[in-house]
């Protein structure tokens, strides 16, 4: 072979090393703004699929000695330390990745390989920093590799164990490309000993095999993954439409009451609830509940009350029986949670109303005639603390331009950004400063004030209720 002709390939060689660096880079990159794009469930392993064809790529171009002599110096002088950190170091990203895809054993199995393939890299790339040698543990390091290559393909081509310990939404696509990497590299590993050198394009043309199926799989994980969730905010909007509908749809019609309630969820279901339990255009009870904790599981449980409260209607003038009966009802089916109640019965001909809690926060009370506002506790155990439980009951009376205000605590305790709650102090204040506003004036006006009181940027930190009522 002429110089000339031996020039030409070395350079075509170098050429096709560079264009499939770039292009292995650029995939990496491609990987990453995929991901921060999605953010969803899955794209961990699309980041490390990312890191690993980068790192490839990186692999690639610094071993060009006609690449590396058009960088600037200083990367002249690193692309030693580059190319034996990285050679060190792939086996822990590509290890990291497939641990993205495994289940039980293997997972365990996978992260002792890339904690162990770390361990050798450190100690590798410190001896070269110090001794100047790049390979002293590189055979330590393949051997490793080797071990990991087996392990996976053994795991990817028998179904049993794919369908135990890989999250494969694809298993065909996956096997095709890792047995294609892996008969490459046996023989690639089994040829150089005899003096049989495969050009380096074979290595690149497998692992892109190999890296566009593995990103094709991890792909279908994350579209999976967001079916899944378009299907279950789907389920959540109709359990949200469900949960309205058990909601009373209108304010009873009660002579001299005038009546507004607010229920602002924070989430698509919530654990609020309440209900009107009207007996006459005299006489109606008001029951507001708060269930500890968010989302289906407390919404479950409000709608139970619903369905108790219903049972409670003969005894609705009697509000420590009406709690007493509820949280019977409740306490086998709570499952350990809790919940918050406070009933309120009025009665416009006799003027007289009565009130009973269980572990809720007070009724407001503004009495018109004196210009005060009153705190009225009557609490007994929340519901699922004890089945039986008494509940005190507070006999009042009212006269015309009295108010009375049930709340559940997601109206006091949002924070600002200082971490400073709203606070009963500042609902006294809002009430107080509002007593020209008919009742659902004001609901709206402290519905508006907590959500100034939280920072801009943040969301609705709990379920909100409140029932005003006005006395004429």
């Amino acid at each position: 072979m002429s110089p000339e002709t031996e020039a030409l390939a070395t350079l075509r060689g170098a050429m096709i090393e560079i264009c499939s660096g770039t292009a292995f880079v650029i995939v990496g990159l491609m990987a990453f703004a995929v991901a921060a794009l999605r953010r969803r469930s899955g794209v961990r392993a699309i980041v490390w699929v990312g890191i690993w064809s980068a790192m490839y790529g990186v692999l690639s171009l610094v071993g060009v000695p006609l690449f590396v002599s058009t960088l600037p110096d200083w990367l002249r002088v690193a692309a030693p330390y580059i190319r034996v950190a990285v050679e060190y170091l792939i086996l822990v990203v590509a290890t990291i990745a497939w641990v993205e895809l495994s289940l039980g054993r293997v997972r365990l199995i996978l992260k002792a390989i890339a904690f162990v393939g770390l361990a050798i890299g450190v100690i590798g790339f410190a001896d070269f920093i110090f001794s100047g040698s790049p390979d002293k543990l590189m055979p330590l390091n393949s051997l490793l590799g080797v071990f990991d290559l087996l392990l996976l393909l053994t795991v990817i081509i028998v179904p049993g164990l794919s369908r135990k310990y890989l999250v494969l939404p694809s298993r065909g696509v996956l096997a095709v490309g890792s047995i294609v990497f892996g008969l490459e590299a046996v023989f690639a590993d089994l040829s150089r000993p005899l003096g049989y050198g495969m050009a380096r394009v074979w290595d690149s043309l497998a692992f892109a095999v190999l890296l566009s199926s593995f990103g094709y799989v991890a792909l279908q994980i994350v579209f999976t993954g967001e079916r899944r969730l378009l299907s279950i905010e789907s389920e959540l909007a109709v359990a949200r439409q469900l949960q309205f509908s058990i909601l009373p749809t209108t304010t009873p019609e009660l002579s001299n009451l005038r009546i507004a309630a607010v229920y602002e969820p924070m989430t698509e279901v919530a654990g609020d609830f309440y209900e009107f339990l009207p007996v006459d255009q005299h006489r109606a009870g008001f029951l507001i509940a708060d269930v500890s904790g968010h989302g289906v599981p407390a919404a479950l449980i409000a709608s139970m009350i619903k369905v108790a409260a219903q049972s409670v209607i003969r005894c609705a003038n009697d509000p420590g029986e009406v709690l007493r009966r509820l949280g019977s009802i409740l306490s086998g089916q709570l499952r350990g949670q809790f919940v918050s109640a406070a009933y309120l019965w009025i009665d416009t001909d006799t003027h007289q109303a009565r009130y009973s809690a269980a572990g809720h926060p007070p009724l407001l009370c503004w009495r018109a005639a004196a210009g005060e506002l009153q705190r009225i506790e009557s609490n007994g155990l929340l519901f699922g603390v004890m089945p039986d439980a008494d509940y005190p009951v507070c006999d009042l009376t009212f006269a015309s331009g009295d108010r009375f205000l049930l709340y559940t605590d997601g109206v006091s305790e949002p924070e600002n950004a200082a971490g400073d709650s709203f606070g009963d102090l500042r609902l006294e204040q809002v009430v107080r400063g509002n007593q020209s506003c008919n009742a659902s004036e004001l609901s709206e006006h402290l519905l508006a004030e907590v959500r100034k009181w939280q920072p801009a940027s943040s969301t609705q930190q709990d379920d909100i209720t409140l029932i005003v009522i006005d006395v004429l």
